[in-house]
């Protein structure tokens, strides 16, 4: 596979991450996948931004874990309104960078 199809499926992970959003995470799930497998043979930026999906969907989960727990104590609602925001910084900040052609700053980060 070429760099401009490797960049399409990064670009296409980025895409499946949001609309997730309102098929409640269906394709974000089928966007990990992708990712998980896309990762090891990619070049250099296109693996950070393989990474940097592949976090941005299992740190969000966890979140969203947390989130689900805590609306036992009525601020769930509102972590989960954070977490949208945060996922949706991360896909635009994503997608901004790899039509840069540059990797994602701060790949190992837990926020934006």
């Amino acid at each position: 596979m070429n760099g401009d199809s490797r960049a399409n499926m990064a670009r296409a992970v980025y895409v499946l991450y949001l609309v997730g959003l309102i098929t409640g995470g269906i394709t974000a799930i089928a966007g990990v996948i992708i990712a998980h497998l896309y990762a090891g043979e990619a070049p250099a930026p296109l693996r950070e931004h393989f990474r940097f999906q592949y976090r941005t969907f299992w740190i969000g989960l966890l979140y969203s874990i947390i989130a689900g727990i805590t609306t036992l104590a009525f601020i769930g609602g509102l972590l989960m309104v954070l977490i949208t925001l945060w996922w949706i910084v991360r896909c635009a900040r994503g997608l901004s960078t790899l039509n840069r052609d540059i990797a994602p700053r701060n790949v190992d980060g837990w926020g934006f």
